[in-house]
């Protein structure tokens, strides 16, 4: 049914385990690892130009905030004419709020299908999308430190017995992963928030939403994580890790470009005022009919 997501998303780890699996060999943990993380890369780099422009679209939003409250205060009563204005101010703006959400909304689907390409890893079978039979073989051969990427703590005892792995092998590889996936997840957060203006920090939607992303999300992370494939959970870590570096890059580069934009601003102004001492101009009347 969903296909058209397994296949691509099997498609992109097959191609970086190749590269990895010739450095490492096929039959590595590491390998296998590495392709589940350089998924995330990939994914990641794809969608670097949405994130960009979700970064100024946010920006943009923020400076006519006033704009939007004045319309709030004079429609407030008449949703309909509301929506039509406010929807009219963000296209003369060159906002679409839906924009920002492109990044977040693709990330959905590649989890889901990693998650099930993952899960389609079983023992005995012939083929998995992309993935053939020796592939196959190989990824539930292959251990991280002892711990099966395909493998979760709460599979019991005994299916990890079967698998070549054991519940404390798992945790020892996991926990670490975990602690990191929530404090990650939490700073990632906290740079957001960071981002805000003092108006949406102060709004009770934004300050209910803020908290969910500080805490509650960083400690789902945490308490989910045993009920998730390894690989999973690398694939949180690494798209988090990415996050803060990417969050860090484009935020920089848009500071320095409204610093460079606010300086020419000052720069054109004292170009334009009269110097010291010096009277200024007036335009020359024009002469009157006789």
């Amino acid at each position: 049914m969903l296909n058209f997501i397994y296949y691509p998303v099997s498609a992109i780890m097959w191609f970086w385990h190749k590269v990895f699996g010739y450095v490492f060999g096929e039959a590595s943990g590491i390998a296998w690892a590495l392709s589940v993380v350089f998924l995330v890369f990939t994914l990641r780099a794809l969608l670097y130009k949405p994130f960009v422009h979700q970064v100024r679209s946010m920006r943009k939003m923020q400076e006519f905030a006033p704009e939007v409250q004045k319309l709030k205060a004079k429609y407030g009563n008449d949703r309909q004419k509301l929506a039509a204005e406010t929807q009219k101010l963000q296209s003369q703006q060159g906002v679409n709020p839906l924009g920002g959400c492109l990044p977040v909304l693709v990330q959905v689907p590649v989890f889901i299908g990693l998650f099930h390409v993952l899960r389609e890893f079983k023992p005995g079978k012939t083929e998995n999308y992309i993935f053939g039979p020796s592939e196959v073989e190989s990824f539930n051969a292959a251990s991280l430190f002892g711990a099966k990427l395909g493998a979760w703590v709460t599979m019991g005892q005994q299916e990890l017995e079967a698998l070549g792995t054991s519940i404390t092998s798992m945790l020892i590889v996991m926990i670490p992963l975990m602690i990191a996936a929530g404090i990650f997840t939490h700073i990632t957060a906290r740079h957001s928030v960071a981002r805000q203006t003092e108006a949406q920090a102060a709004n009770p939607q934004s300050a209910i939403m803020n908290k969910l992303m500080l805490y509650v999300f960083p400690i789902g992370v945490v308490v989910g994580a045993p009920f998730l494939p390894l690989a999973v959970l690398l694939y949180w870590v690494a798209n988090n890790l990415w996050t803060l570096g990417q969050q860090y890059v484009v935020y920089r580069k848009i500071d320095a470009e409204e610093a460079e934009k606010k300086a020419q601003v000052v720069a054109d102004r004292q170009a334009r005022a009269p110097r010291p001492g010096q009277k200024p101009v007036r335009p020359e009347t024009a002469a009157r009919p006789e």
